[in-house]
């Protein structure tokens, strides 16, 4: 993996990433937590949820995929470790700025959608269990969830028959970048829809324009 080259302060190191696998893995059995990939994915999902979803609403789904009881002590410092991710991400998508999906290349031979597969499936997940940004209206979210959700298996798509009509209008991404980009541009076109941006005051002549969307040199983690 790559590392950006400008970090924010709360953004995880590639050390702080293997610390908090390391974490996930020594969760106890029967817990079946997602993977560092899909845990990034989930976290979008997750505030992209029209309302706020609190600590106490997104932790347990993301430490047990199965949804079963956790324990009541948790590590702290995993705790903390998801919520700098939570936090970098949401500056990133209240900002509508480029992020670095935490997406890891397989061997030579998987395809960008594999290789972003674990990333996209956390992303369902988070919207299995906050199901609320499904209840928005259906067509301003087709085209970017379509974009996700080409990644995944048709067959795990039932009774979304216009979901499926826009995959299929879409072209595959050609290579891993490519895949990367489209999942953070859907993200902050999602973004548009469930956290629509406050109107901001009409600025005076001459005024520099405020940020808009940006993108680093690179995208993914390699």
């Amino acid at each position: 993996m790559s590392a950006p080259q400008h970090r924010p302060t709360e953004a995880l190191s590639e050390a702080d990433l293997e610390r908090l696998q390391a974490l996930l893995d020594d969760l106890p059995a029967p817990l079946e937590p997602l993977d560092v990939s899909m845990v990034d994915g989930y976290l979008c999902g997750v505030l992209l949820q029209p309302s706020v979803v609190a600590l106490e609403q997104w932790l347990p789904p993301l430490l047990d995929s199965e949804g079963r009881p956790i324990p009541q002590r948790i590590s702290d410092e995993l705790i903390g470790l998801l919520r700098r991710r939570h936090k970098e991400l949401n500056l990133a998508i209240v900002g509508r700025q480029w992020f670095d999906p935490w997406v890891f290349e397989l061997d030579e031979d998987a395809s960008p959608s594999e290789t972003v597969l674990p990333w996209v499936a956390g992303f369902a997940h988070a919207l299995d269990a906050h199901p609320a940004l499904m209840k928005l209206p259906e067509e301003p979210l087709l085209e970017p969830l379509a974009a996700l959700y080409l990644h995944l298996d048709p067959d795990d798509l039932e009774d979304a028959d216009a979901l499926l009509e826009e995959i299929e209008s879409l072209e595959p991404p050609t290579d891993l970048e490519e895949a990367v980009e489209g999942l953070v541009s859907a993200v902050l076109m999602l973004a548009d829809v469930s956290r629509p941006l406050k109107p901001q005051p009409t600025q005076k002549a001459g005024a520099r324009a405020g940020p808009g969307r940006s993108r680093p040199k690179q995208s993914g983690r390699r």
